[in-house]
């Protein structure tokens, strides 16, 4: 089976994932959130780097966790939502 190219928007939604991972991973490194995760540090660095742009839904929730981010935020963050915020 030949997968289809990614489109503009999903190369684009895949970025966005990486830049939210690689911000809520803070002061971590790589091993340590991948190990965490139960991922490989180089699958970590593709998501982060945008050279893996559509991770398996076990490998986001993986993540979520250890990040403690929820996966609704990171969905968000691939759809392009924008949020406001009133307060």
């Amino acid at each position: 089976m030949v997968r289809a190219p990614l489109t503009a928007e999903q190369i684009a939604a895949g970025r966005r994932l990486g830049a939210l991972l690689r911000d809520r991973r803070g002061n971590r490194t790589t091993n340590e959130v991948a190990c965490a995760a139960g991922i490989s540090p180089e699958t970590l660095r593709k998501i982060e780097t945008g050279r893996l742009l559509t991770p398996s839904f076990a490998t986001v929730v993986a993540l979520s966790r250890v990040l403690d981010v929820s996966v609704e935020t990171l969905a968000t963050a691939m759809s392009g939502e924008v949020t406001a915020h009133i307060g």
